[in-house]
């Protein structure tokens, strides 16, 4: 019988399942179920259930959108294993990060003290794009305005995990965590054998919840909305699964109307008022009025309707300014400004280029960095220098100089790699972790599963 791991051959980093001992690998103990479950089974069975996972989830529309193509959602059939005392550690380095991000909105859009303690500079709040005076006095019902977390990891070298980036706009995901999990129980249900794996289908009670909660005041029983850019949206899919697990309305823009600023949905049986709006497109295209005027896809007057108290919107406007990879960089000093506390989760060491001495260091090096733009999203614009041509290089070179601002660099991490299915083998493969939160205003609840993004490329 082939043994799908004879061939497996470790990556210069840190690798989920196996560690090396010697010139061999030994499996790490959390995974020595999936070991035991998939070691005797055939490539080609292997090949087999992957394929038949796929037609599922095509079959159930698990879908997403690329270049105009609806894909099945690709599915990895070794699962991520984090056993019960290291997901602890994450759940509450996520948390305080969250509660941090929080007390950096309220103080951002409220009283500012961080600037005027110097913790921040001002310039990286009236330089920020995201940066929307109309939420400027605003306090949203229970003080939340980040209602939905992302918050992505890596395991570097050491094994420890790291933040890379904080998603506190419109983060997307959760849908697959929740899919993932019901085609694994399916496709290898001896993996969940007298294994005590803590089950996700509780996330979509968890958020109608907190979205209640967010209702405004004195709202008896406040009706929830998911507002959806359409079908044509890459994650449509996770806006109609969402909606439906809630029990709640999937609307498009032209669904509502606001009047006497309130906001009112549209139904076979006229008008009915709508008290929270989970919204899945960007502030641009949110309100016509006060964003893009050629915005098709969002409501006219949602936004003055928020700010008079009628309707709450999640998350809320303008909380893209806790998500600047700038920004990124001031957290950990923005924990122990605002809750008093150490960072439990580290950031990947990071240059700013608009500060003084730091824009030549990163321009001297630039070929030994990362280097992103602080307000790009799915890894947009990123330019990893060890792998980049001369051109490219220089090119960033230049962006860089022109615009400290608008970049970040942080030192190149060997991201932890999990056995993945290529072919009719199991190959070393760049892994990263999104865990999602959801806040009701009394507590931070973290998924205790997340999303974990694979990269095809060979990992070397």
């Amino acid at each position: 019988m082939a043994d799908i791991f004879d061939a497996y051959a470790l990556a210069d980093a840190w690798d989920e399942m196996f560690e090396r001992r010697g010139a061999t690998n030994t499996v790490r103990t959390a995974y020595e179920p999936v070991l035991a479950a998939l070691q005797p089974i055939e490539p080609g069975e292997l090949r087999f259930r992957a394929d038949q996972m796929a037609r599922s989830f095509t079959d159930r529309g698990v879908t997403y959108a690329f270049a105009g193509e609806e894909r099945p959602w690709p599915l990895d059939l070794v699962p991520r294993i984090i056993d019960a005392v290291e997901w602890d550690f994450v759940q509450r380095g996520v948390g305080q990060r969250v509660r941090a991000l929080e007390a950096y909105l309220a103080d951002a859009y409220g009283p500012c003290r961080a600037f005027e303690d110097r913790v921040v500079p001002w310039r990286l709040l009236l330089g920020s794009p995201h940066f929307h005076r109309a939420a400027h006095g605003v306090e949203p019902p229970g003080g939340v305005r980040i209602h939905v977390a992302g918050i992505d990891l890596v395991r570097d070298e050491a094994g420890d995990f790291r933040v890379l980036e904080d998603n506190v706009r419109v983060p997307s995901g959760v849908s697959y965590v929740i899919e993932n999990r019901r085609a694994m129980t399916r496709v290898f249900p001896s993996l969940f054998d007298g294994q005590h794996v803590v089950p996700v289908d509780g996330y979509a009670q968890r958020l109608l919840a907190a979205l209640r909660a967010a209702a405004p005041e004195r709202t008896a029983d406040p009706r929830v909305v998911v507002l959806t850019p359409g079908p044509g949206n890459a994650a449509y899919f996770e806006h109609a699964l969402l909606a439906r697990l809630m029990g709640v309305q999937l609307v498009e823009g032209h669904d509502l109307v606001c009047r006497g600023n309130r906001v009112w949905m549209r139904t076979t049986r006229g008008e009915v008022p709508v008290h929270v709006v989970y919204r899945r497109l960007d502030d641009d295209f949110l309100d016509p009025l006060h964003f893009r005027p050629d915005s098709v896809i969002g409501c006219p007057g949602i936004l003055s309707a928020a700010t008079a108290g009628n309707v709450t919107l999640a998350n809320a406007v303008g909380n893209g300014i806790a998500d600047d990879k700038l920004l990124y960089t001031y957290v950990p000093d923005l924990i122990r400004y605002y809750l008093g506390e150490e960072p439990i989760l580290p950031n990947v060491e990071s240059y700013r280029p608009d500060e003084p001495g730091q824009l030549e260091a990163v321009l001297d090096q630039i070929d030994q960095l990362v280097v992103k733009p602080v307000d790009g999203a799915g890894g947009q614009g990123i330019v990893i220098g060890p792998k980049a041509d001369a051109k490219t290089l220089e090119r960033t070179r230049r962006a860089v100089a022109a615009d400290p601002r608008g970049f970040v660099a942080q030192r190149p991490v060997a991201l932890s790699t999990s056995p993945t299915l290529t072919g009719e083998r199991m190959a070393p493969r760049h892994i990263d972790l999104r865990p999602f939160a959801v806040n009701d205003g009394d507590e931070i609840w973290v998924l205790p599963g997340g999303l974990t993004r694979v990269a095809l490329q060979e990992a070397t």
